[in-house]
């Protein structure tokens, strides 16, 4: 189970009858924290860059925007229903 992002200050329910059948332990990680220190910032790019380019990392497109439609963009990323990234090109 991969939790990605805070984008609310809300507690995030996780079912703990899955954490506890597969023997889980979760970790949390924080951006800063690897930032700092340059190896570990290297391994991450080197993490996602080699995973979007092998096929791992995929990441789901909800929706594409045109730059003129930017206001439709943020109307539809306010409603919070999509599954998947926003993108708006330019």
């Amino acid at each position: 189970m991969i939790l990605y992002g805070a984008l609310s200050r809300d507690q995030t329910a996780v079912p703990p009858f899955h954490i506890f059948a597969r023997n889980l332990t979760i970790r949390g990680v924080s951006l800063p924290a690897y930032a700092s220190d340059d190896a570990q910032l290297g391994a991450l790019k080197r993490f996602v860059t080699e995973g979007l380019a092998d096929g791992p990392l995929s990441p789901v497109i909800a929706r594409t925007f045109p730059f003129e439609e930017i206001v439709e963009a943020h109307r539809f990323m306010e409603a919070g229903n999509q599954v998947g990234k926003i993108v708006v090109t330019v």
